[in-house]
């Protein structure tokens, strides 16, 4: 019988949530902490702050530029570039050292969505 923590990794690790499994590695090496997230909350930003973070929307984010901004200096703790090929969309997101997470409000609804579909799968009967 698969536990709660196994079914949430293994779905996590499913193609569809590339992105959003990259972010959440990024936020909490705590895996009980990031399932229980995912599970008892409604939203992207409500994850996120589950999780100790704030989110931060910009209108656009210059990848190349919040590369050479990684470190103490930029503020930047991690850069997730990420391209998503069946709609075609650049959706970056920004760890920051003070713990928010900025990204654009595309990327935020990416994310969301994306959460949701998990939060959906993970609450399926197999």
């Amino acid at each position: 019988m698969e536990t709660r923590q196994q079914k949430f990794e293994r779905v996590l690790s499913r193609e569809p949530f590339k992105g959003l499994k990259t972010i959440l590695d990024s936020l909490s090496a705590d895996r009980e902490a990031l399932c229980e997230g995912v599970n008892g909350t409604n939203s992207y930003a409500e994850l996120l702050a589950r999780l100790g973070y704030r989110i931060t929307l910009t209108q656009q984010i210059h990848v190349q530029d919040a590369f050479s901004r990684v470190g103490p200096a930029g503020g930047i703790r991690s850069v997730l570039p990420y391209y998503d090929i069946p709609t075609q969309s650049s959706l970056p997101t920004l760890v920051n050292l003070d713990s928010t997470v900025t990204t654009t409000p595309k990327s935020a609804e990416f994310f969301n969505e994306m959460r949701a579909a998990l939060k959906t799968q993970l609450s399926a009967q197999v």
